[in-house]
């Protein structure tokens, strides 16, 4: 009876912690509802609070801006040196050819890969020359037997010569002996001639450089049967050749100008030559040949510009951009100079309202320049009145620029 006792006392203890640990502690402060949402838009709000010091400072310092020149030039067109218009086309060697055999044959050597530099009669490669040469001495043989046989002719035709003085043999038979000579005379010709025809052959089994230049393709292997090309073949397709030559040191550029612009164009103009490939640099050319003939396809004409610039980075088939210039005026003597003209790049000339205005960066901000704009010419505009020459202009100013503007210039 004491156990049950104490049992039940042990039960009602443990219920009593139970109940204990559910009851409500009212003394301890509640948490409040808003601490997660000010947790989540505290850092939200210091991103945005340093975003709009941020675009305060840059609106302080200004806007950055890029910046032209007015140029004063000559009066009747572009100063020298300015461009006139500018042409795409590709770079190519003046001096080029497909090099291959003047026989068919397999090719036995090799000599030279893409790069190779040979010099004019330099041997490029060998074809197989076993039947050659077995024909050059087949041919030597022959001359040989035809010599002798024209000795024995002639010795013949000199003893039926004194016979017939002695009035042994007829008249017949010394004539006969005169034409086995001619005849032995002809068929050492022929052999002769033969010899010579298989010596040539044998000498198209190598194959010569036909110039000085640079090898720019190499299009077959030895092993390879290759054979003669006719002339005019694309260098890409044409098939049995052996390498592609060109002469490097007469790089030009093959551009097409429309048909419009032809009439400004000179022989001897002057020109700058750029490459996609090496766009930083810029190579000094000159205008060498129009072609007397227009493309009705495409309504332009083809020109032809030779680099004078040499750089060894330059190869055929680049894409190219010709930029032709405006060459040296030549003053006429006792003629009277003629009144300068001031221009500017038409990009920098903007419209507010009814006028035509420039903005000119003076230290850290622009002034609204008003000016009398005269007539457009490849991208230059005439200013007649408003500019002395010299400012510095803002380039493309935006619709919403306004005199005293704060702005940068761009680096």
């Amino acid at each position: 009876m004491q156990v049950f006792e104490a049992r039940e006392e042990s039960r009602l203890s443990d219920l009593k912690g139970e109940l204990a640990s559910l009851r409500i502690d009212r003394e301890r402060p509640a948490r409040s509802p808003w601490r997660w949402p000010l947790l989540f838009f505290v850092p939200v709000l210091a991103v945005l609070l340093g975003l709009y010091i941020l675009r305060a400072v840059s609106a302080s310092r200004g806007a950055e801006v890029e910046t032209v020149r007015a140029t004063v030039v000559q009066a009747g067109g572009s100063a020298p040196g300015s461009a006139i218009l500018t042409a795409s086309g590709y770079v190519v060697a003046r001096r080029k050819a497909v090099v291959s055999a003047k026989i068919q044959g397999r090719l036995s050597q090799l000599r030279v890969e893409e790069g190779s530099r040979v010099r004019s009669g330099e041997l490029i490669a060998r074809l197989e020359s076993g039947d050659y040469e077995a024909q050059v001495r087949r041919s030597q043989a022959a001359v040989q037997r035809a010599q002798a046989d024209l000795a024995e002719a002639r010795r013949q035709a000199a003893l039926s010569q004194r016979l017939a003085d002695e009035k042994i043999v007829s008249i017949d038979q010394l004539e006969m002996a005169k034409s086995r000579v001619q005849i032995a005379e002809a068929a050492l010709a022929q052999a002769e001639a033969d010899l010579g025809f298989s010596q040539a052959q044998l000498a198209n089994t190598q194959i010569l450089a036909p110039f000085t230049g640079t090898v720019v393709k190499k299009m077959a292997e030895v092993g390879e049967s290759v054979a003669p090309i006719p002339p005019g073949v694309n260098i890409s397709t044409s098939s049995g050749a052996i390498v592609a030559l060109a002469d490097l040191e007469t790089l030009e550029v093959e551009a097409d100008v429309a048909e419009s612009n032809v009439a400004k164009l000179r022989d001897g103009q002057p020109a700058e030559v750029t490459v996609e490939a090496f766009p930083d640099r810029r190579y000094r050319a000159v205008l060498r040949q129009v072609i007397p003939t227009a493309d009705r396809t495409k309504a332009t004409v083809q020109v032809k510009v030779t680099i004078l610039d040499k750089d060894l980075d330059l190869k055929p088939e680049m894409s190219a951009k010709v930029t032709f210039l405006e060459p040296q005026s030549q003053v006429v003597a006792g003629a009277a100079p003629a009144a300068p003209i001031l221009k500017v790049p038409a990009s920098a000339v903007a419209k507010r309202g009814d006028k035509t205005v420039v903005f000119e960066v003076q230290g850290g901000t622009v002034r609204e320049r008003a000016i009398t704009a005269g007539p457009e010419r490849e991208g230059q505009m005439e200013v007649k009145q408003g500019l002395a020459g010299g400012e510095t202009l803002v380039a493309r100013p935006p619709d919403t620029m306004r005199d005293g503007d704060a702005v940068r210039i761009k680096a």
